[in-house]
């Protein structure tokens, strides 16, 4: 056990730092305005934070083995062209003003992602907090938010006109809020199953 002298110095230069961290949180000395980048040990932070966070949540999903249907993928077009592509792009689409704006800046999900299905389940159902993702799941049943996982596997093989094709003969967003409205909502005493 180490002794009081060889500890105090350690105590004190903690107790220094937080209390500077904790003054310069409060003289809001960092700038959190979107059009200013983080600097890269605050981006690294943030990063790894949401990495990390989203994989150790989304472990334990289970991932339907249907993602590849054709129906399924239809469904998730439509969504995706409905609530995603204002920010995250599509074939063929210039940023709008929307994901220019954003800061962090917004995947461009036509481009692919490295994340696994049940991270982007989790991502779609949950949203990010401070970064504009919003969480689809308060407004949205597992089933309809697979459908959308499904959409973005098939996403990065698409060329501008097979989306505008797949986004066209898509089942529409209306429709299938309400026929998840009808169906009931899979929200239990305000837990979501799969969680």
């Amino acid at each position: 056990m180490p002794s009081w002298n060889a500890a105090w110095p350690w105590l004190v230069a903690w107790s220094l730092l937080l209390l500077v961290a904790a003054l310069a949180i409060y003289a809001g000395l960092y700038n959190i305005a979107a059009d200013v980048p983080h600097t890269q040990p605050v981006y690294w932070l943030l990063e790894t934070l949401r990495e990390r966070s989203v994989a150790a949540r989304a472990r334990d999903i289970v991932v339907p083995s249907n993602l590849d249907d054709a129906n399924r993928i239809s469904k998730g077009a439509g969504q995706y062209a409905e609530m995603c592509s204002g920010c995250h792009l599509a074939p063929g689409m210039k940023r709008t003003e929307i994901s220019q704006g954003l800061y962090p800046r917004v995947p461009e999900l036509r481009r692919g992602s490295d994340v696994t299905p049940a991270e982007q389940f989790w991502i779609v159902k949950h949203g990010v907090k401070m970064t504009g993702m919003p969480a689809w799941g308060i407004t949205h049943d597992d089933e309809l938010l697979w459908d959308v996982v499904a959409f973005l596997r098939k996403l990065p093989k698409l060329t501008p006109e097979q989306y505008e094709t797949m986004v066209k003969n898509a089942p529409k967003h209306e429709d299938l809020m309400q026929e998840m409205e009808m169906g009931g909502d899979n929200k239990q005493n305000g837990k979501y199953e799969h969680e």
